[in-house]
């Protein structure tokens, strides 16, 4: 959910730490792009800061992308009626490890192999399969043979930049902080050659990371799926069959 801290709000919460409250040093404007710098900062670590739930349409075929805007596919949900909000949920979606339906299926890329035209399921998406080096993008099977394929998926979108002061912020409230320190980061940064301001900078950056680091771990420790969580790079389980 997006922010309410407005760029005015974390903007005198830094000036305070500065001592800078009149912007002669560091200038209102220049805090802002520092700010925007810093959401961009929290969406890379943090994938989830700026997590979206969306209905799309697939194409043809077995390999999608993601809506404009989207960074990186976190997961695909479930088949869907349609793209709008109030679509009607279909059959989940499971993954599946790309090596395994390669050797199972190896033509299911193929748009006229059987297992992508069976009148039964060709507009029924069973598995996705998501490449890390490419995470923008995801294959499913079968490949959809229409535009009337929908599904839910979960990604993590680019952040919206603050135009001004008065603006929010795009992530959540809850960063605020790793916010601040990074944005006091950056401003100690252009005043490196000063004695200390070096070791200031350092510190901020860590106290943003820290926070980051501290915010996921408190998000598994407090997960429902806390057993499930954080598997990431174990490998999908296999499909029980090749059309399963």
């Amino acid at each position: 959910m997006a922010g309410t801290l407005t760029g005015a709000n974390l903007i005198s919460r830094i000036q305070d730490i500065l001592q800078d409250t009149t912007s002669i040093r560091w200038p209102e404007a220049e805090l802002l792009r520092y700010i925007n710098d810093a959401q961009r900062e929290v969406c890379n670590l943090r994938p989830e800061s700026t997590a979206k739930t969306e209905n799309i349409a697939l194409v043809v075929g077995t390999k999608q992308s993601l809506p404009a805007g989207g960074l990186r596919l976190i997961k695909v949900t479930r088949n869907m009626s349609d793209a709008s909000g109030g679509a009607t949920g279909k059959r989940a979606v499971r993954l599946v490890d790309a090596d395994i339906l390669n050797t199972q299926e190896p033509n299911w890329h193929d748009a006229t192999a059987s297992a992508n035209t069976d009148a039964a399921h060709s507009t029924t998406v069973k598995h996705y399969i998501f490449d890390e080096d490419d995470p923008r993008s995801f294959y499913v099977y079968p490949g959809a043979s229409s535009t009337s394929t929908f599904l839910e998926i979960v990604y993590s979108t680019s952040p919206t930049d603050l135009a001004n002061t008065s603006a929010t912020i795009f992530v959540d409230d809850i960063f605020g902080n790793a916010i601040i320190d990074y944005v006091l980061f950056r401003c100690y940064l252009k005043d490196a050659e000063y004695a200390g301001n070096q070791q200031r900078a350092g510190t901020h950056y860590q106290l943003f990371a820290g926070s980051l680091g501290a915010g996921g771990q408190a998000q598994f420790n407090l997960s429902p799926n806390q057993d499930q969580v954080g598997t990431a790079s174990a490998p999908p389980q296999p499909l029980p069959s090749a059309t399963g």
